[in-house]
């Protein structure tokens, strides 16, 4: 690793899965702060959505207030939606030069920047594929999330088509994950038979493991079910080493990322996988504080039994486990789709506010 992509080198649980394991480190957050620490750790990109943004701006106000004061002054006739989103182009292109070394030693891989187009629009496959196309151009090692809704699995595709990595996000089910592979394939697929080039380009899919865990949970309380303590949290694990081992059956060509930490087997299960893991900082710190050994976990199945307690008490489970759980047609409806996209329209809306409070005063 050069020296110049960090100032030192932690000695860690996550510098040792890092260096002696196929599993690759990412950065959940845009904070260069925190990225700087990550990528001691041996991280080689970062993702981020509206939720972490929202939280990056309220910890380095200081830093980003005079910042927001002018844009607004250079941009006098642009609404606050306009301005929230040159702020969110501009932290990311921060942070993606500081991964810009790693991009161009992994010819493309690795070194990334995730942007999250706007969660507004999971229902508009067209301004999803504008918003990402725009998005790929604000630097060369950007990769764009798309929420894995009905339209944004044909947005996916389209992106993909017209040369933009992408980071498919708000999935939690092995129906996604598989939706989300052969729409990349069908991507790369148009794009080789035109002769374009896809040799640098990175895409991954995420399956945010702890938000089924906690929407199990939400399941669980509403509907009285009791279960063995232990067992809801291992359902979005289940789901990640499944979609894996479907991934490696067939070749598909992207990565799974864990994200959404709730627990150490978010990450220690996956250990040994070819896929990347996600952590924000704050989960850096603890588990690089843990006992757990660094030792190949992704080849261990999930105990059948806690399987089949699962597929017994929760209908969501088992659409989230089957592979033929849902169609497409279906994701947007799913419980932990619909939780998410509030929550991150919600954090969208809250950096609008915050601009519009500065228009204003």
């Amino acid at each position: 690793m050069e020296e110049s992509e960090h100032k030192k080198v932690y000695k860690s649980t996550l510098y040792e899965i890092s260096q002696t394991t196929p599993t690759v480190l990412w950065n959940d957050s845009c904070s260069v702060e925190e990225l700087t620490y990550s990528i001691g750790q041996g991280a080689l990109g970062a993702t981020c959505n509206p939720v972490i943004v929202w939280n990056v701006l309220k910890q380095e106000w200081d830093t980003w207030k005079d910042r927001i004061a002018q844009l607004i002054s250079e941009n006098p006739v642009a609404n606050e939606d306009e301005i929230a989103w040159k702020l969110i182009e501009e932290m990311s292109q921060k942070a993606a030069l500081i991964l810009k070394p790693i991009f161009d030693r992994e010819k493309g891989k690795n070194g990334r920047l995730s942007i999250q187009t706007d969660p507004r629009l999971y229902r508009d496959a067209k301004r999803i594929v504008q918003q990402a196309v725009h998005f790929s151009e604000l630097a060369p090692n950007i990769i764009v999330k798309i929420p894995v809704t009905q339209a944004g699995v044909e947005a996916i595709e389209e992106a993909t088509f017209l040369g933009v990595s992408i980071n498919a996000t708000v999935s939690f089910t092995v129906p996604q994950a598989i939706a989300v592979a052969e729409a990349v394939e069908r991507g790369l697929t148009r794009r080789e038979k035109q002769g374009k080039d896809i040799s640098t380009m990175g895409p991954v899919c995420t399956i945010m493991v702890g938000r089924l865990d906690d929407w199990l949970k939400v399941i669980a309380d509403k509907e009285n079910i009791i279960t063995n303590p232990e067992v809801l949290d291992w359902a979005g694990v289940a789901v990640m080493k499944k979609a894996y081992n479907i991934y490696s059956k067939r070749g598909y060509r992207l990565r799974l990322l864990s994200a959404a930490f709730r627990n150490h087997r978010h990450w220690s299960e996956f250990i040994g996988g070819n896929v990347v893991i996600s952590p924000p900082y704050h989960w850096q710190k603890r588990f690089n504080g843990s006992d757990v050994k660094v030792e190949n976990q992704m080849e261990n199945p999930v105990d059948q039994k806690i399987i089949a307690e699962l597929e017994k008490k929760f209908v969501d489970f088992r659409r989230a486990y089957d592979e033929k759980g849902m169609t497409v047609e279906e994701f947007d409806g799913f419980g932990a789709t619909i939780r998410t996209l509030k929550q991150f329209s919600q954090a969208t809306s809250n950096l609008i506010e915050k601009i519009r409070d500065m228009m204003l005063i």
